[in-house]
């Protein structure tokens, strides 16, 4: 490539990304050079800054036209934007809580969690606005292997080397099947192009390579499916996410799930529905519903019965975060018109949600030094503010109307519904699951009202976790009140023609 066809790129679109890539540098060095005696929370709010700033860029995206750059691999358009505006604010949040995270052995190399977080974030923005199998693939590595380092980040604490063991193996597997999906799809169509996939993929039929096409698309779903923690493939979730530091498995939780539907989006809504399914009238991604819709109950039901078990609060929302992965895809089964705003919303909710309560429970399981769902006891008592705002979370977690999960539960269940009458039995299943997931989630505000407390010990409100709670709790309740705020916003600038190829 030439000097000049370089210079004849607009890369402008790529502001947000470069943000990130020159922050992420920058703080590597400055860890490298910098004496042992500098505070290294300092670099979190470096961090911080330069996510903020990431976010201005990209307000200031919104309304481009769709545009490519790099031979057609970088695509910026209204799905890029919408959910990399996610992907910021969610690593935004997540770098507030990591700014006040202080486990009891420590963290000695606390400067590697900035700008590993970052390049995990980048990662995953390269996701969402790749164009090009290739470029999707280094953009899901980027962020896989910063996360399997970050898992591991308390190096004397052996439930996070296990935590960080099993989810590199666990991703290497999905790393496997993904790679091999998309080789099957490279093969059938000779590029690795998404346009040119999907014009050259509508040229398969039952005589050609249909079957080949069928299996390319349950690898490739397969291999994604660990990464979104789908039911079988959820195993890891809950050794991760116990072992791993509370921000780090936040981070998984949320900006990590959100890559995970980003690819999803990405490579099957881009290519599967433009070329014949089993029947003559429909698209292959039409046929491979029924599988999906399995996948999508067993997730709701496994997540949510075996929740209901558990004593650790890491590993009860990691089985809360398999259940939200069933929800979440509901609406791709639907395949209907609200599909990507319905997902759009509820990820925007999850995130708000989740960040709160595990910026709460960070603060509890540092200070007794246990993740027991006992920490809660008595909080109430102790700090009323912080039971309140566990209480809106757990709320909204658990879909009770004024919340922004009900919305987000509500726009999927009626989109299901109106797409396609023979989903009611996904509806049904929703709808269950979720009054089940009740109990665990009113569990642990029964211990915060009516437990005594276990100790008297005062709770100190950092800052930066003071920042972050309040954001998640308003921003719960707003969009719980006023959902049109952020629906609107979506149908106003976010036109669901350019999110397709």
């Amino acid at each position: 490539m030439d000097m000049e066809t370089l210079l004849s790129y607009e890369w402008g679109m790529m502001a947000p990304e470069f943000t990130i890539l020159i922050i992420a540098t920058a703080l590597s060095l400055l860890d490298l050079f910098t004496g042992k005696h500098i505070n290294r929370k300092n670099f979190g709010w470096f961090a911080a800054g330069g996510i903020v700033v990431a976010i201005v860029y990209l307000v200031m995206q919104i309304g481009h036209e769709p545009a490519m750059i790099l031979a057609n691999t970088y695509r910026l358009d209204a799905f890029s934007i919408a959910f990399k505006l996610l992907l910021l604010t969610a690593a935004l949040l997540v770098l507030l809580m990591g700014i006040s995270y202080q486990p009891k052995e420590g963290i000695v190399y606390r400067g590697e969690f900035y700008y590993l977080m970052l390049t995990a974030l980048l990662g995953a923005m390269m996701m969402a606005s790749s164009a090009d199998l290739i470029t999707l693939f280094v953009g899901l590595e980027l962020l896989s292997i910063s996360s399997y380092v970050l898992a591991g980040m308390r190096k004397n604490h052996h439930r996070s080397n296990e935590a960080a063991m099993k989810y590199i193996v666990n991703g290497g597997i999905s790393t496997a099947f993904t790679l091999f999906g998309l080789s099957y799809i490279y093969g059938l169509t000779g590029s690795t192009n998404l346009a040119e996939i999907s014009r050259e993929i509508s040229n398969i039929t039952p005589e050609n390579g249909q079957a080949l096409l069928a299996m390319a698309f349950i690898l490739t779903f397969v291999g994604l499916a660990f990464k979104i923690s789908t039911v079988p493939f959820q195993m890891w979730a809950p050794d991760v996410y116990e072992g791993s530091p509370t921000p780090v498995t936040a981070f998984l939780s949320v900006v990590s799930k959100t890559a995970g539907f980003v690819i999803i989006f990405r490579i099957l809504i881009s290519i599967f529905p433009f070329t014949q399914g089993f029947d003559e009238n429909t698209s292959l991604l039409q046929s491979m519903m029924i599988f999906l819709s399995i996948l999508a109950g067993l997730t709701m039901v496994v997540g949510n019965t075996i929740a209901l078990k558990q004593r650790n609060i890491k590993r009860l929302f990691a089985y809360s975060s398999i259940a939200h992965a069933g929800y979440l895809l509901v609406p791709f089964v639907a395949f209907s018109q609200l599909m990507f705003e319905s997902t759009w919303f509820y990820l925007l909710a999850y995130l708000l949600m989740n960040i709160g309560a595990f910026t709460i429970i960070q603060m509890m399981s540092d200070q007794h030094d246990s993740e027991d769902v006992s920490v809660f006891a008595g909080l109430y008592y102790r700090k009323p503010l912080l039971a309140v705002l566990m209480t809106i979370f757990l709320l909204s977690l658990a879909g009770i109307p004024g919340t922004a999960g009900f919305i987000g539960k509500l726009n999927i269940f009626l989109g299901a519904l109106f797409a396609d009458p023979n989903r009611y039995i996904l509806a049904a299943i929703m709808i269950g699951t979720t009054i089940i997931s009740y109990i665990y989630y009113f569990g642990v505000m029964a211990q915060m009202f009516m437990r005594p407390p276990g100790s008297r010990t005062k709770i100190e409100l950092p800052l930066a976790v003071t920042i972050a709670m309040v954001i998640c709790a308003a921003g719960t309740l707003l969009l719980g009140i006023m959902p049109g705020i952020a629906l609107e916003f979506f149908q106003n600038h976010f036109n669901f023609a350019e999110m397709l190829y």
